[in-house]
């Protein structure tokens, strides 16, 4: 019995994918489709926006994995929080936090712009959104690396006359690579799919805002049923390819968020 459900379910949750991508094959969509101009001009934004994104990730993100996992201060569950908020967040309320701080009328909206910075409903504006959805789960996956490493590998690079910058690069990220090579591609997948934040806060503007997920919803909306097919049938093979690698890379310490206390 337990076998039957879980074949069920199984079909429950691989059918509807399989049945896109059966349907873009067959009728020739994911060949025709994706060299027209709406669909390469949103795969090429959301590759541009996706690798931007990542870089924002990273640059912000390692520090504070850094900081979480070596780190002792009070307070830290309420960081812990935060960093986890936007994966529990709905994406259009992060669109809409989003807007209400760097709007043109947000919090920091109204000194951007007047130093020439008008970012909603621009390219930098996905770059933001996709970065804010998806950097927890860089971060998450790069501290519990990090707090891996045996700290005393560390303190006896810094005996040996390591300062803590050649610690960090020699030691401690070598050890933790597993970890964030798996947030790394993680976030990015996250990104790639992003819909609710970033048609809150960029719009849905072909050629500069509208990535992937925003061309599905737009195409099916305007009843282009094919060009809908097409993108969504990236979208699911590029989330596949992603979870096969994370997995068969040994990389799968990055899906088990909730292990990251």
């Amino acid at each position: 019995m337990a076998r039957i459900l879980a074949a069920l379910g199984l079909l429950g949750l691989g059918l509807p994918v399989l049945g896109l991508l059966v349907r873009a094959v067959a009728d020739g969509t994911l060949t025709t489709e994706v060299a027209a101009r709406p669909v390469a001009d949103a795969l090429g934004l959301s590759l541009v926006t996706t690798a931007a994104s990542l870089v924002l990730t990273v640059g912000l993100g390692l520090p504070l994995a850094l900081v979480l996992a070596r780190g002792a201060f009070r307070g830290r569950s309420l960081v812990d929080a935060i960093v986890d908020l936007p994966i529990v967040l709905p994406p259009a309320v992060a669109g809409l936090a989003l807007l209400l701080l760097l709007g043109r009328r947000g919090i920091l909206g109204e000194p951007l712009a007047d130093l020439g910075l008008n970012l909603p409903f621009t390219t930098a504006a996905v770059v933001i959104a996709q970065a804010f959805v998806s950097a927890p789960f860089f971060v998450r996956s790069a501290r519990f690396g990090i707090a891996s490493v045996e700290r005393d590998l560390e303190d006896a690079a810094r005996v040996d006359g390591a300062s803590d910058r050649q610690v960090l690069l020699r030691i401690t990220l070598p050890l933790a690579a597993s970890a964030v090579r798996g947030g790394l591609v993680m976030s990015w997948a996250r990104s790639l799919g992003e819909f609710g934040a970033t048609i809150m806060f960029a719009g849905n503007v072909e050629g500069r805002t509208q990535t992937l997920p925003l061309l599905v919803y737009g195409e099916f909306q305007a009843g282009s049923l094919e060009t809908s097919i097409a993108a969504g049938a990236i979208l699911v093979l590029a989330a596949l390819g992603v979870l096969v690698a994370v997995r068969g890379l040994g990389w799968s310490r990055a899906l088990d968020i909730g292990r990251f206390a």
